[in-house]
């Protein structure tokens, strides 16, 4: 379990073929590295890994095929800059939300704009994960906790304020980038408990299946 909170800026070593699958090693860079042991979960642009090997400040996963199709781990080459985030620990603040490192599907940025010392993005989303984004609702990219300004059908906005710009690797963001999701697991979870809906979850539904008073 993560918060969506990026502890340092890694750098992509190297990327080997492995069996089908691929060998990533990472240069941890400012990330600390003394707390973490080989089988632990790190959070990588968002994707929970285990690591599998250590040396120095390098950290190497086995990203599976299954990894490779579902994100923008694939793409991943030596020299990329990419976020880092270890696991939560239960005396940690939380200060973003509750993220899992599950990948739901990628997004697109279809817009970048300055807005005052921020900038706002605007991301396009696979279809089937269109009801699970909420205005003012919390939506993981690239491991990054952000809140949702707006959103209209497939399109969602963010507003990425400077210290995320100059901690992540949102500020390399441009059209056409192609981002790794994760949607709130209290909407996800929600859709399930309550019967026979798929969509439009509204008060008055949640009034009826007992989730408001």
């Amino acid at each position: 379990m993560f918060t969506g909170i990026i502890g340092a800026l890694g750098k992509v070593v190297s990327v080997k073929e492995k069996g089908g699958d691929v060998r990533l090693e990472v240069a941890a860079q400012k990330l600390e590295l003394n707390d973490v042991k080989l089988g632990n979960s790190i959070a990588v642009n968002g994707v929970c890994l285990t690591v599998v090997f250590m040396q120095s400040d390098c950290i190497c996963f086995d990203v599976s095929k299954e990894t490779l199709e579902r994100s923008s781990i694939g793409t991943a080459k030596a020299g990329s800059e990419i976020n880092l985030e270890k696991a939560l620990s239960v005396s940690d603040r939380l200060g973003g939300h509750f993220v899992s490192g599950h990948v739901d599907g990628m997004g697109e940025c279809v817009k970048r704009e300055t807005s005052a010392r921020s900038i706002i993005f605007q991301f396009r989303v696979p279809s089937n994960l269109e009801r699970y984004i909420a205005e003012k609702g919390s939506i993981c990219i690239d491991g990054v906790s952000l809140t949702v300004n707006s959103v209209s059908e497939d399109i969602f906005e963010v507003n990425i304020i400077p210290h995320t710009l100059q901690e992540t690797i949102i500020k390399d963001y441009r059209v056409g980038t192609r981002v790794n999701l994760e949607v709130d697991l209290i909407a996800r979870y929600l859709e399930r408990l309550i019967p026979g809906e798929k969509s439009n979850i509204t008060h008055s539904k949640l009034l009826k299946n007992g989730f408001l008073k």
